[in-house]
């Protein structure tokens, strides 16, 4: 026989189990919110350390070099040779004259690279060739999805935008410098460029984009990287791997 006091304690057990419930209910309901919050926050941090990172760096020096420029004053270490390449000029099909065009191509050959080109101050492979840097997996987003083997850089050739004047145009990054091959802060966190004696000149620019862009040595330009597959009609198309994908971006 079930007694009144039973009764009650059994009122009062589930009634604390209800009372329980709805508080444990409660708690779960802030902790989602904090949770959604907190992810919310990390979100927008992500966001901006990808703008930051990968967005443009603006009013950068500008400076003018080609495949097989002699070392002078201003350029202390000859372009006959590339950061990647040691036959830089024979790759191409020979001296890509800045004096002697042919539109935005070199007057006496027809090249077998793309004539649009830009050297960055950094270079992925460790000096002597011994493999990658040891930062260059954590700071070269790309590094996985384009990574061969120690030997090969995953910078070369990676396409990039620079805009000049409201005009916009794409390259590819086939060398290092000007001056230094380490500064991958610059580079790829969007800081400032180490200083050099060219007014801290922060990427070097072939002469089909000085004449796209009609533009002079020392001016200041914004450059990005961008995927195949956001790089405009123009000049350049003919060596996309796949012409067909092309966007009509500005």
């Amino acid at each position: 026989m079930i007694t009144l006091g039973a009764l009650i304690i059994g009122s009062a057990i589930a009634s604390g189990q209800t009372m329980w419930q709805m508080v444990h209910d409660e708690l779960y309901e802030v902790e989602r919110e904090m949770e959604t919050e907190v992810a919310s926050q990390a979100a927008l941090r992500s966001v901006a350390i990808v703008n930051r990172t990968r967005g443009w760096r603006k009013d950068i020096t500008a400076t003018i070099f080609w495949v097989g420029e002699e070392a002078c004053r201003a350029n202390p270490v000859h372009n006959k040779s590339s950061s990647w390449d040691r036959n830089w000029v024979l790759s191409y099909g020979g001296v890509d004259s800045p004096r002697k065009r042919n539109g935005f191509a070199p007057k006496f050959f027809k090249p077998k690279m793309n004539p649009f080109y830009i050297a960055l101050p950094y270079n992925d492979i460790a000096p002597k060739g011994v493999g990658h840097k040891t930062e260059a997996a954590k700071v070269i987003w790309w590094y996985e999805d384009d990574y061969v083997n120690r030997y090969r850089s995953v910078c070369k050739g990676r396409w990039i935008a620079i805009e000049y004047g409201g005009k916009v145009c794409y390259a590819q990054w086939e060398d290092c410098g000007p001056f230094v091959t380490n500064d991958w802060e610059y580079v790829f966190q969007g800081k400032a460029p180490k200083k050099n004696r060219n007014d801290s000149a922060g990427i070097d620019l072939s002469p089909a984009i000085r004449d796209y862009l009609k533009l002079r040595s020392g001016e200041k330009v914004s450059w990005k990287f961008v995927e195949e597959d956001e790089v405009s009609r123009g000049p350049w198309s003919k060596w996309l791997r796949n012409n067909s994908v092309l966007t009509t971006n500005p």
